[in-house]
């Protein structure tokens, strides 16, 4: 498979470049949005310098290992939306990963250390 060739939604991988239909690289990929019982792609949430911002399925062309090419031209990358909805935490993976009594404590217990994502 080269890195050219069309792959899911699903095997999207964060940190993706986000190319727009110039082919300037407006973001990378942060995450998908979809709806799993209805197996329904709805778009994707980008990093930008600007924060997060939101690009929905109908103008996202072709997602490859490589990048993801949009129908959005510069003009209208600069004019995307921020993501809207609940907020959005993740599980800091190297939290606790040091050799000090709080890092050792912090495994020991496992507790999780949520960092809020925002715009």
């Amino acid at each position: 498979m080269t890195d050219d060739a069309a792959i899911s939604y699903q095997a999207a991988v964060h940190g993706t470049p986000v190319l727009s239909s110039t082919g300037t690289q407006i973001g990378t990929l942060e995450h998908v949005l979809e709806v799993p019982q209805l197996d329904v792609f709805d778009g994707i949430v980008i990093a930008t310098k600007a924060g997060l911002r939101f690009i929905d399925a109908d103008a996202v062309q072709r997602i490859t290992r490589s990048s993801i090419r949009c129908s959005i031209d510069d003009a209208q990358a600069g004019q995307l939306p921020p993501p809207d909805g609940p907020p959005v935490y993740r599980v800091d993976a190297l939290a606790d990963s040091g050799n000090s009594l709080h890092d050792v404590l912090g495994r020991l217990f496992r507790r999780p250390r949520w960092i809020r994502e925002h715009d």
